[in-house]
């Protein structure tokens, strides 16, 4: 067939380096927190609302209880399933020059009357929509709801509608006569995302799938066809196919767009200076506002991206705030994950502080 196929090569890993040199510097040293919009946010606010650290707050969270959620997959239901330690649930996220928000769902409802929120991406944003969906509904617990799982939450006495869709690349896989192919230059399910009022998107982990794992035989860049691509190349040309979907398809006086950030992993305990653990039998966070292990490559790729964007694109900046909470994962405790799961977050948990990190943005 005439394919070209491109291995992984050194040349390929220091064309990226030198890409993203700036940008992982930035990142590192706790710039390049966002877009346009998210740096007038902090200048008019005053207030970097992603610096600051962890603080214990026996009285104030969790902000609901497991067991009264209805909307919580058996993945992220810890408690449900063992976890016997509940210090996790008991962290407040302080920002340095400001108080972050409490997070008041009947006002969420109330603000957003007759709208339709959407979170697009891959278990991680799952991870955040089931969050969103418990806060609102414990402030709200006798309010009627249409709940279809994996898909949407409609609170019917507002007409709130927040709902979730599975896309782990953003841009398609599609169906062709080698198999399938991850197109990085095709957005055909961006279709769906056109009529939103809120807009939450979020991609990176099934970037760095193999094997068994990925779900995808080629990739394609144009009119080339590769067997594989140095996978943060892939995950800069994929993302920056979004972002001119989102210059040409959303309208910011209707619809508000969030980066949900890169959501960190602790499989290497290496990383926060302790070389045989994972995230199994950590009960607290990191303390201070830094993490030993910097931030991980695919971050600088995102605020390269987002660079270049021209409509306003929020970034819930979470890399460094959750690389802290190393004790905020599953881990055994999942019921739809065997074995060690330092990747997705415990709810009640870590999500909660993403969603009340939006609700700042939204209101302030």
């Amino acid at each position: 067939m005439g394919f070209r196929l491109q291995a992984l090569s050194c040349l390929v890993a220091l064309q990226v380096l030198v890409l993203f040199s700036d940008e992982a510097s930035s990142a590192a040293h706790g710039h390049g927190h966002g877009t346009r919009i998210s740096r007038q946010r902090k200048q008019a606010t005053g207030c970097n609302l992603f610096q600051g650290n962890w603080a214990f707050d026996a009285s104030s969270y969790p902000l609901y209880d497991s067991s009264s959620c209805p909307f919580i997959d058996p993945e992220f239901d810890c408690i449900k399933y063992g976890r016997p330690d509940k210090q996790f649930l008991k962290y407040a996220w302080k920002p340095d020059s400001c108080d972050l928000p409490r997070f008041d769902g009947l006002d969420f409802l109330r603000r957003w009357k007759g709208k339709k929120i959407m979170f697009v991406g891959d278990s991680l944003s799952l991870n955040m929509w089931e969050s969103l969906s418990c806060m609102i509904h414990a402030s709200v617990p006798n309010a009627k709801t249409t709940f279809k799982k994996g898909y949407s939450v409609n609170f019917q006495d507002y007409g709130v509608t927040l709902f979730m869709f599975r896309t782990p690349y953003l841009v398609d896989i599609v169906r062709e006569n080698v198999g399938r192919v991850l197109n990085l230059g095709s957005i055909n399910a961006g279709n769906s995302w056109k009529d939103m009022d809120v807009l939450i998107f979020n991609s990176w982990h099934w970037w760095t799938h193999t094997g068994k794992s990925q779900p995808w035989d080629y990739v394609r860049d144009g009119t080339n066809l590769y067997k594989d691509m140095d996978r943060l190349t892939a995950f800069y040309k994929g993302l920056s196919t979004w972002a001119k979907w989102v210059d040409s398809n959303v309208d910011p006086s209707k619809t508000k767009v969030f980066f949900q950030g890169i959501s960190p992993t602790h499989y290497q305990g290496k990383e926060w200076n302790s070389p045989k653990k994972s995230c199994y039998g950590e009960l607290g966070p990191l303390s201070g506002a830094t993490y030993p292990g910097g931030p991980p490559p695919a971050y600088a790729v995102v605020n390269k991206v987002l660079s270049t964007i021209k409509n306003p694109v929020y970034l819930l900046d979470i890399t460094t705030l959750s690389q802290l909470r190393k004790d905020a994962h599953p881990s055994t405790y999942s019921g739809d994950h065997s074995g060690n799961d330092c990747s997705h977050w415990c709810l009640p948990g870590l999500p909660d502080t993403w969603n009340q990190l939006l609700y700042a943005a939204l209101i302030m």
